[in-house]
């Protein structure tokens, strides 16, 4: 416990050194991000329409799926998921061979791109190198139940490392006319969304490590602040989850965690401006509906907004969760209902994330159409 408080105490004396350094770059970024607002906010470039993702455990092209994809003419671009362990598995020496491939076949089909790179869980091992972390098991994913190393997400080694990488990626691909959107993530776990291990066990490791709301929203304001400036030409989103149920005086608090999420959400929104959008990644018409949807969805037409669906229908027995069992067209058809429903300001959301496999089965086709007419 002594060490924690002295953990606690070096992290204090390093805040407060900041708070000047800080302040003048949340104001130069802030200005840098207004600046480049006209670049990736005209009415031609709100991404908008169906959008097939391609799984974080994506296969290699041999079988040509994302070409033939993105050659549909009812997609309107790519998710692209990829862990950063997969991209730079020694540092400073990234592969980009599918990321140019990626970008070569969007380019090509005139289609646009959105970026969604997994830190967290996924780190490289050299990255993790002198970092303070903990091991979780993955709540949810291709790797569910299995227990690795999380950073902590206000680690500045491991944010630092992050963000080297993130400029790489920026010199790289930032001005590539079909990249459209890059996934906002670093103080992360299983994805590019906005969440922690939060079992009852693991927030006992958070208490360990001294975790409080104010820390976890620091972090996030550095991620804005590099994203703001290292992606000018790019809208960044948003995934939303929850923050941890502690806090700021280390205590088990149910309320936590949404005040948390306000609290990132209106800060980048601030940030950002019309450059913000907010995605939610659990859209499907069965049961357990996830309240998350329906927040995201309450914010279209004030920002822009994007649902990503639950899982494939065509896969194993998603079409169950995703609103009809055995009969993955119409799974489909009434996710896409749902995801389309106007709020109470009569507005719907911009674009419908839909997995490869949906994408690329004949039986889809149809519904595939209607989902498109919905944006016209």
């Amino acid at each position: 416990m002594l060490m924690h408080r002295a953990l606690r105490s070096v992290r204090l004396a390093v805040h407060i050194a900041l708070v000047s350094t800080g302040a003048l770059l949340l104001f130069v970024t802030a200005a840098m991000a207004e600046a480049g607002q006209s670049r990736a906010s005209s009415d031609n470039t709100i991404p908008n329409g169906l959008v097939v993702v391609r799984h974080v455990k994506n296969s290699p092209q041999k079988d040509r799926a994302l070409e033939r994809a993105l050659n549909n003419p009812l997609i309107s671009g790519v998710g692209f998921q990829i862990e950063w362990r997969d991209i730079e598995p020694f540092q400073g020496k990234p592969d980009w061979s599918k990321l140019d491939e990626l970008f070569t076949i969007a380019e090509s089909s005139k289609k646009w791109v959105q970026l969604c790179i997994y830190p967290g869980f996924f780190a490289p091992a050299w990255a993790l190198k002198g970092v303070e972390s903990e091991r979780f098991p993955v709540l949810y994913g291709p790797d569910r139940g299995t227990v690795l190393s999380l950073p902590m997400p206000w680690d500045m080694v491991y944010l630092n490392r992050w963000f080297a990488f993130l400029k790489q990626l920026s010199d790289r691909y930032g001005k590539s006319t079909a990249f459209r959107i890059i996934a906002a993530d670093g103080p992360t776990s299983v994805s590019e969304e906005m969440t922690l291990p939060n079992l009852p066990g693991n927030l006992k490791k958070w208490q360990k490590h001294s975790f409080t709301p104010s820390e976890y929203i620091g972090a996030w304001k550095k991620v804005f602040a590099v994203y703001a400036a290292d992606f000018p030409n790019q809208y960044i989103s948003l995934a939303v989850g929850n923050g941890l149920n502690i806090n700021e005086h280390g205590k088990i608090d149910r309320r936590a965690g949404t005040r948390t999420r306000q609290a990132i959400i209106d800060h980048a929104r601030g940030l950002l401006g019309h450059r913000f959008i907010l995605e939610n990644h659990a859209l499907h018409a069965g049961p357990k509906y996830q309240p998350s949807t329906g927040f995201v969805m309450s914010y279209s037409g004030r920002i822009i907004t994007g649902l990503e669906m639950g899982c494939a229908s065509e896969i194993g027995t998603c079409s169950e969760w995703m609103g009809a069992k055995g009969n993955p067209p119409l799974a489909l058809r009434r996710s896409i209902d749902m995801g389309m429903k106007p709020n109470n300001a009569g507005h719907h959301v911009n674009y419908l994330e839909i997995y490869e496999p949906d994408v690329l089965a004949d039986e889809m086709q149809p519904v595939l159409r209607y989902g498109a007419s919905l944006f016209k």
